[in-house]
């Protein structure tokens, strides 16, 4: 018969410190929460820290109706996935391209490829670049420089070097081309590396503000993230221009915006989208950036 596993100490102290770190990992995400449907009086002095107090949600209605948030929504949402799936296909085929001996200047073109990542000519000639290349006030601003990205070309490459070349020898040898080998067969294998590279472009994309910060005049390309840390910054401004609007009537202490409630409440807008795409690609994300990292 086999024996039951006992359960040790060190097996109860593992338990436990995991179980401390995920509260350590939850527990800001939580506390900005609470503090959002909260009594913003309460929440202003510091007051709120494990539960909610003085329960309401205008704290969503005034962000909700910050003007051009709809629009400027849109422009993440397309900028997210148009240049998440440009980025993923670039780095997906010039990563497998790169283990081909064959390939025309392989070597140059592969260290070139990492030269970049080293030597940045800064903000200034960036900023005259994408001007002269009349990618100011343009939408593809968003999405041209960022499809090739040589840490993710470098990932896929490594990923591709740990699979087996059995396959695509098989595949080269019945007379398919590259194009055929990589879609039927290089994809599947490189699935978990993708879906790292996905993650992490998804998340870049929807968190960059700072090309809309210096690329952007025109408001209908404003993104959300700069729309939000616009009005982050002006929280309070905005919040005492909406207490002097009350007449500074003290029953509406409980509702009227506050800095902190601003700030917390932009806060989970941003971060709520990420972490709702997150959970679907976490079990290609480990696997993924494992082997992508060290060949063996």
């Amino acid at each position: 018969m086999a024996k039951k596993n006992k359960f040790t100490l060190f097996d109860f102290i593992n338990y436990m410190v995991l179980a401390l770190f995920t509260v350590a990992c939850i527990f800001p995400f939580y506390y900005l929460f609470i503090n959002t449907i909260s009594n913003n009086d309460l929440s202003s002095k510091g007051l709120i820290m494990f539960y909610p107090k003085g329960l309401q949600f205008s704290n969503y209605e005034h962000v909700f109706r910050i003007p051009g948030l709809t629009l400027a929504a849109g422009v993440t949402a397309a900028r997210t996935v148009i240049g998440t799936v440009l980025t993923v296909a670039a780095s997906g085929y010039l990563g497998y391209l790169f283990t081909k001996n064959e390939m025309w200047g392989r070597r140059f073109w592969y260290r070139f490829l990492v030269i970049t990542m080293y030597f940045n000519a800064g903000l200034i000639p960036w900023y005259l670049t994408m001007r002269n290349l009349g990618l100011t006030n343009n939408f593809l601003a968003y999405i041209l420089p960022g499809i090739v990205s040589p840490f993710y070309i470098i990932l896929v490459k490594t990923f591709v070097e740990s699979t087996s070349v059995a396959l695509q020898e098989s595949a080269q040898i019945d007379g398919a081309g590259y194009m055929t080998i990589f879609w039927k067969i290089v994809i599947p294998l490189i699935t978990p590396i993708l879906a790292t590279i996905t993650i992490f472009s998804a998340v870049g994309q929807w968190n960059q503000f700072y090309d809309t910060l210096f690329l952007m005049t025109n408001s209908k390309l404003f993104t959300l993230q700069f729309i939000l840390w616009r009005y982050m910054n002006e929280a309070l401004s905005i919040a005492e221009i909406m207490k002097q609007s009350s007449g500074g009537m003290r029953s509406n202490l409980s509702i009227m915006p506050t800095p902190t409630s601003i700030r917390t409440t932009v806060s989970i807008i941003v971060v709520i989208p990420i972490l709702l795409v997150y959970p679907f690609f976490q079990r290609f994300f480990v696997k993924g950036i494992m082997i992508g990292a060290v060949k063996g």
